[in-house]
């Protein structure tokens, strides 16, 4: 079993930046492919980013490149996502997934993720 515990959200203007973090508990942290997803109101789940186990590879979605980075720290169990030039259209809650692999890969479909995180509201104002 794995927790997933994610920290970092918030209320922030557009054009700012914040840093969301995820620690992970419970399981060897190198096996895990890490990925980070969102929810906004009356929409569905949405994959942001993503990392290999390793942190050698990453996803992400079309609306976010450039703005979003996702890292991890294998020494720290954590993985970060950090989020710049926010808009208001990135308002969500933000959730942490973790799936065991032994591939060095990367996915961005959630129902590859069996550990999920309770969520981070991410409100951006305009």
């Amino acid at each position: 079993q794995v927790q997933l515990i994610e920290s970092g959200g918030g209320l922030v203007q557009a054009g700012g930046s914040l840093r969301l973090s995820c620690v992970a508990s419970g399981r060897t942290f190198s096996t895990l492919g890490m990925g980070w997803f969102r929810q906004a109101p009356g929409k569905e789940r949405e994959s942001v980013a993503a990392i290999s186990r390793n942190g050698g590879s990453t996803y992400y979605r079309d609306s976010v490149k450039g703005r979003f980075t996702i890292s991890r720290d294998n020494a720290k169990n954590t993985v970060y996502l950090q989020m710049n030039s926010l808009k208001p259209e990135d308002t969500a809650v933000y959730y942490c997934a973790a799936r065991f692999t032994l591939r060095v890969d990367v996915t961005a479909n959630n129902n590859e993720y069996v550990y999920w995180g309770q969520g981070t509201q991410v409100t951006v104002s305009s």
